[in-house]
């Protein structure tokens, strides 16, 4: 599974919202975080979001079974380990 976590705080709950509004994605607390689970990739559009810069660029706590391949200021996409571009 490809997850993403996030501080369970409001400024960075939008990300983990976003996120489950895909069937396929999982989203659950764990301790202090959101996991955000998925057998694919996982993507989540800013615009969705409503994060400003220093919200959207600090919200990635860590990833699993997962690399970050694309975080700017449209869109954040984490793909499965192994996963090409």
């Amino acid at each position: 599974m490809t997850t993403l976590f996030v501080l369970d705080v409001g400024d960075f709950r939008p990300l983990a919202e976003v996120a489950g509004k895909d069937p396929d994605v999982t989203v659950r607390r764990r301790g202090p975080y959101l996991e955000v689970a998925t057998p694919g990739s996982i993507r989540i559009e800013r615009n969705a979001t409503g994060c400003r810069n220093a919200v959207w660029y600090s919200a990635v706590a860590a990833v699993e079974d997962g690399r970050v391949s694309r975080w700017d200021k449209s869109e954040l996409v984490v793909q499965p380990t192994g996963a090409k571009g």
